[in-house]
């Protein structure tokens, strides 16, 4: 039989994990809505449907959830960039071309930042840390690098004949057509072009990417 003190120490792990995952949940959808200085600890639990006390018994304090959803989402992006880079390294025999380079970098945020994607809502919170982040969020966003280091590193062997100063500054911009491609700067794309554009078309923004990007690298 089952020690009864095992069962429902084993429960309680449960309950617990399912608290913290509820509280980290109902924190990216709300931060990511709302914005992080419009998001009290009280709204989060109720959110959550949890005890008050829950936000600093699992993470120690608002900013500490906060960082803890930035660091595991731009993680998981992270990952998605470093595998599908790895992938075209392997098909290229170690020195991809600059346009697939370009795309392991660019087509995981745009594919969870589709309007059906379960990730869009982690994208958004992504967007809010870069303009609204905490210290700690924006210490990491200026000075962890260590996921951009692999992509400088194969365009500098695709375009050898480029100085190294010219790389960067290149990645640099095609960095800036990323963190540029905000819900908001869509709808003023969208009223500008009189309705031509469609952010929910990824595919063709992909593509359209990519062409300019890659057009950066060519001369």
């Amino acid at each position: 039989m089952t020690d009864p003190q095992l069962h429902d120490a084993a429960e309680s792990d449960e309950a617990q994990a399912a608290t913290k995952a509820a509280v980290f949940n109902a924190a990216e959808r709300l931060f990511a809505l709302h914005g992080f200085q419009n998001v009290s600890v009280r709204d989060i639990t109720a959110e959550a449907g949890v005890n008050l006390a829950s936000v600093n018994y699992h993470f120690g304090s608002k900013d500490a959830l906060l960082f803890e959803i930035f660091r595991r989402r731009t993680s998981e992006l992270n990952r998605e960039r470093a595998r599908m880079l790895h992938e075209a390294s392997d098909r290229h025999g170690g020195t991809p071309p600059v346009r697939e380079i370009l795309e392991a970098y660019f087509t995981p945020s745009l594919r969870w930042a589709a309007p059906d994607h379960e990730r869009r809502i982690s994208v958004q919170f992504i967007i809010r840390a870069r303009s609204e982040g905490t210290a700690q969020m924006r210490d990491a966003i200026q000075n962890d690098v260590s996921h951009l280091e692999r992509f400088a590193n194969a365009l500098i062997a695709a375009r050898p004949d480029l100085p190294r100063e010219e790389v960067y500054w290149r990645l640099h911009f095609c960095l800036g057509m990323v963190h540029n491609n905000r819900f908001l700067e869509f709808d003023r794309l969208h009223h500008l072009s009189g309705g031509l554009t469609r952010e929910a078309d990824t595919q063709a923004l992909l593509r359209r990417m990519l062409d300019f990007a890659e057009a950066g690298f060519l001369r």
